[in-house]
């Protein structure tokens, strides 16, 4: 019965280096896709752009902007509606972007 060559610790091709190395650029990696994500800022808007809201990259609600014809005191429901939307909308897109580049990495480390 034919045996493979293993090397050092076990793994085929005694290829440790190549394997620390990939492990140390993917760390790499993921941390400048984790300083984007926390730089970054997205905008949400609803209500026909009555509401609109800025978050950064660490949900936090950094700017909400109100139409002055959404202040009618007999629409404050309709306007607590049209924030609590923007907020949610702003927060799903920052949840989208940290999938998109952070996603990648469990797969990758599923892999090594």
């Amino acid at each position: 019965m034919a045996r493979r060559n293993m090397g050092m610790g076990g793994f085929p091709g005694g290829n440790m280096n190549q394997l620390l190395q990939q492990a140390q650029k993917m760390q790499k990696d993921m941390a400048k896709a984790q300083e984007e994500l926390a730089n970054m800022v997205v905008e949400a808007s609803s209500g026909g752009g009555l509401v609109t809201c800025r978050m950064n990259g660490e949900h936090q609600l950094t700017e909400l902007q109100i139409n002055p014809e959404a202040l009618n005191a007999e629409d404050a429901e309709m306007l607590q509606d049209a924030i609590i939307t923007a907020v949610n909308e702003a927060s799903h897109k920052l949840a989208a972007a940290s999938e998109e580049k952070l996603g990648q990495f469990g797969a990758l480390a599923k892999g090594l």
